[in-house]
């Protein structure tokens, strides 16, 4: 079992930070010596700027290691999740993300190899207040036919809690739900408000600046007739601002399912608290087309102006893998990577009610809407699909598990059992998902200078932020215009990285002089995970008459393979024991690190890496 590395980097033309600082301090330096009365000798001058300190990690302002989370987790009080059975409420969640055991809803302790160090907790707000009543078979609940059925499906458990709560999805996403229920549960309704304040105040509990940040979110879901639109939202604030409002919806008449409406409600919680937040969507692959469109929207709009600006402002990351299917590729859409293929779910949309064809697939992946972006941003001067990357496990049984050994799966219906996997996951009249197809996946690796909602938060506009499917892999990607050999062999490519280039999620300098683009690299393995196999570097442009392209480069391997005269490197190979569901490390390396310049670079050609 080995580690595959990726990782995205984006360009455009603009000055870097680093070379107007430079210029800066050239300028000041000018201009003292006009007013001097005695020009200084060099020795003098040199002598009067502070030397380096010895020490390498003396006055760092940079971010010195990566700091691991969740950005997409459900408790009790999410009604799909409630329905499933999940009685873990917020503390729950947060105590075993801090690394303390719990006990799961099925009655099994369960705790985290690692504590992790942030989080952002995700309930639905849609029916805010709903599940913990369903639980409890609240008279209000009972009075209504559907109401009754549902709590009769929860008190059975197991498979049978699973079809109820896919029912309630069902009808949730074709907007069938009875009124009586959405009205008792909707922005205005007590159980909805004193949910808000609840989620609110637990995660102020338990934030913890410098040693664990809580962050207040929310899950907005969007999923009209099934298409999978859905939204997580990260506030950067505390409970002073996030309690002046009320989170959106998306049932009618109290919400809608247009991106618009959430991006109105981003906009006016700005102007009405002063704070600040980001939305990041998940899981294209069960949109049937419709996450990342390029001339109409789902909802009867059209991609202009006004929605690339929108989107660019409002969404700076997208969530690319978790326990729903990996959003990254698909073969149809890169045949020539042989990695594509893992863990796509492409059978339909969220519900099943409409099955996939291959010319939805565009878009729905991630790397394609990178692609898609560069076409609307020549067309709009705005790229909307420019975005950070990350990982979060969606798990609606309240425990963030991420890694095989320890996966809770989905939820409470399938959490460790002899019968897990014997059921269904999802099905309908025209296809299913099987419950062995749940991916054990995924974390967010950020790049933040503490452990705090402001640092963290900041991270993500920044783009600094990489994914993984579970393991903890250190990673480091710069890019500039004059990384040479030597700096892949230094035990701090930081230094050099932040010193010399700009680090993920940033837009290369402007290029001075001809010459291509060089990148550095550095990837360390989870220290309690598989050795590395391979580093490498997706490249995606578009050429002069506005066709799309990729290209898959490897960049750094293990094990002295050679690289054969396609460019590719052959399989590392496989220690998997299957009988003791386990592997050795005799294969692959501990780290990777390279300095690579692109060999097809073409100036005239907008690109990501």
């Amino acid at each position: 079992m080995v580690s595959t590395v990726t990782s995205i980097n984006q360009t455009t033309s603009r000055r870097a930070l680093v070379c107007a600082a430079a210029l800066g301090a050239a300028t000041l330096l000018l201009a003292t010596q006009g007013k001097a009365q005695v020009v200084p000798s060099e020795e003098a001058a040199e002598s009067g700027f502070a030397d380096a300190p010895f020490s390498p990690y003396a006055n760092r302002s940079f971010p010195t290691f990566p700091l691991w989370g969740e950005t997409h987790l459900h408790t009790g009080l999410s009604l799909d999740a409630g329905a499933f059975g999940n009685i873990l409420g917020p503390d729950d969640a947060w105590r075993f993300a801090k690394g303390e055991q719990v006990v799961s809803s099925t009655g099994q302790p369960v705790k985290l190899s690692r504590p992790l160090d942030w989080m952002v907790l995700t309930d639905h707000t849609d029916l805010m207040g709903f599940a913990p009543d369903l639980q409890a078979g609240k008279p209000g609940i009972l009075a209504d036919p559907k109401g009754r059925e549902w709590y009769e499906g929860y008190k059975k458990g197991g498979a049978e809690a699973g079809k109820t709560a896919f029912d309630l999805i069902t009808n949730f996403s074709q907007m069938t739900l009875p009124e009586l229920i959405v009205e008792s549960y909707s922005p205005g309704a007590d159980p909805f408000a004193f949910t808000w304040e609840k989620i609110v105040n637990a995660a102020e509990e338990h934030n913890d600046p410098g040693r664990f940040t809580a962050f207040i979110g929310f899950e907005w879901t969007s999923v009209p007739k099934g298409f999978n639109l859905h939204r997580n939202v990260m506030l950067r604030d505390g409970p002073m601002r996030a309690l002046q409002v009320v989170p959106p919806v998306t049932q009618p008449p109290y919400g809608d399912t247009d991106p618009y409406h959430l991006w109105n409600w981003l906009e006016e919680y700005q102007e009405k608290t002063g704070g600040r937040a980001v939305a990041f969507a998940h899981n294209g692959n069960l949109s049937n087309g419709w996450m990342f469109p390029t001339e109409d929207t789902y909802h009867g709009g059209k991609v202009d102006e006004e929605y690339v600006q929108l989107r660019a402002k409002w969404e700076p990351h997208y969530e690319i893998t978790q326990i729903k299917g990996d959003g990254e590729a698909h073969p149809f859409l890169s045949p020539d990577d042989e990695f594509a293929d893992y863990e796509n779910w492409d059978t339909g949309n969220l519900d099943l009610t409409e099955l996939k064809t291959e010319e939805m697939l565009a878009g729905e992946y991630a790397r394609e809407a990178l692609k898609l972006g560069l076409a609307l941003e020549k067309k709009f001067g705005v790229n909307p699909y420019k975005f950070g990357i990350g990982g979060a496990t969606d798990s609606h049984t309240g425990l963030t598990t991420a890694e095989e050994e320890n996966f809770f799966s989905k939820s409470v219906s399938v959490e460790p059992s002899p019968t897990r996997i014997e059921h269904p996951f999802i099905a309908s009249d025209l296809g299913r998902i099987e419950g062995h197809q749940m991916v054990a996946s995924g974390y967010t690796a950020v790049w933040a200078t503490e452990n705090t909602r402001s640092a963290i938060f900041d991270a993500f506009k920044r783009k600094e932020t990489y994914a993984t499917t579970g393991p903890r892999i250190g990673l480091r990607f710069f890019g500039g215009w004059d990384f040479g050999e030597a700096d892949g062999r230094s035990r701090n490519p930081a230094v050099l990285g932040y010193a010399k280039g700009v680090p993920m999620g940033a837009d290369l300098p402007q290029q001075e002089g001809d010459g291509a683009p060089s990148f550095l690299l550095a990837a360390l393995r989870d220290p309690i995970g598989a050795n590395l196999d391979r580093m490498q570097v997706i490249k995606g442009w578009m050429d002069a008459e506005g066709k799309l392209h990729e290209k898959v480069y490897d960049v750094a391997w293990s094990d002295g393979r050679e690289m054969d005269a396609n460019g590719k490197v052959p399989a590392v190979g496989n220690t998997v024991d299957i009988e003791t569901a386990s592997w050795s490390n005799t294969i692959g390396a501990s780290e990777l690190t390279s300095v690579w310049t692109d060999p097809d670079f073409d100036a005239t050609e907008p690109a990501f890496y």
